[in-house]
């Protein structure tokens, strides 16, 4: 792992594949560390001719953490009667200032969930500096594609700060926003969320990231302005951030080329890796095209 400072934070990061290969800039969703990207699925990437750097966002894992900001009212937030710690729009000049650090002028960009509202943000912020844009399991706005009750209350769930009930909680919410289609991978949840706990267990943060979401307020208008290569991916069974979520994303980006998956909910599958790194690959090659 490798430490920069960047737009005023600290953040970490780490890489995969030759500096050479056509720069792929990873983004992960709320309160999720970079090791949610799996070394095996950013290999794969790197396989296909990317240069793959993945970090953690501020107020997660190793990056710097406002705990001075304390944790907003989200309520409060949602309705726009209470200044947040930072928006969304900060996240993405977070990563435009990883961008500078590590020597890059442009990369093609990849979030998922929030990470993908980031990456939306990115893209009308930084039009110059994105070679491409993949939106996965994301939406324009906090209303669009609103998750289930259920859903909503997995992911808002709270364990004691204990390292097993924290490995408890996540197969528990894993349970409800996780692929029905596919086979749950329990070993992996296990060690992600031991993992994670291990490098570092926020609560708080993950209050100012969701903040940050409800406040920043709907993308669709600036989406529509953008002209950048783009592909949005959905899970046809995703609780979360339904599937109206990311069809109302790829109808805003002009051009921009849907995929959905049946059985695929708010996680990425292993089985579907090479399908997802595939589609990557064919949007990165043709942005990159002369």
């Amino acid at each position: 792992m490798n430490r920069v400072t960047a737009n005023g934070i600290e953040i970490v990061y780490d890489s995969f594949g030759s500096p050479s290969g056509r720069p792929l800039l990873l983004i992960m969703g709320l309160g999720s560390q970079m090791i949610h990207w799996d070394e095996e699925f950013c290999e794969l990437l790197a396989e296909h001719g990317h240069h793959v750097v993945r970090f953690d966002n501020r107020d997660v894992g190793l990056s710097t953490h406002l705990h001075e900001a304390g944790v907003p009212d989200l309520g409060a937030a949602s309705g726009g009667a209470q200044a947040v710690p930072y928006l969304l729009g900060d996240m993405a000049d977070d990563a435009a200032g990883l961008l500078d650090t590590l020597g890059l002028p442009s990369a093609h960009v990849l979030g998922v969930s929030m990470g993908g509202m980031i990456a939306q943000t990115f893209a009308i912020r930084h039009p110059a500096r994105t070679r491409s844009l993949t939106s996965i399991m994301s939406t324009p706005g906090p209303q669009i594609g609103a998750p289930t009750e259920q859903a909503m209350a997995a992911l808002l769930s709270r364990s004691t700060p204990d390292r097993e009930a924290v490995v408890r909680r996540a197969l528990e919410v894993w349970k409800v926003l996780g692929s029905p289609g596919f086979p749950m991978d329990e070993e992996r949840i296990t060690r992600l969320a031991g993992q994670s706990f291990d490098r570092s267990y926020d609560p708080a943060g993950f209050g100012r990231q969701f903040a940050a979401i409800l406040a920043s307020g709907d993308r669709t208008a600036a989406l529509r302005e953008l002209s950048v290569p783009a592909l949005v991916i959905h899970g046809e069974a995703d609780p979360l951030v339904r599937l109206p979520g990311g069809v109302a994303t790829a109808d805003a980006i002009p051009g921009a080329k849907l995929i959905t998956f049946p059985g695929m909910a708010h996680d990425l599958p292993r089985p579907l890796w090479p399908e997802i790194a595939a589609a990557v690959t064919d949007l990165t090659e043709r942005a990159d095209r002369p």
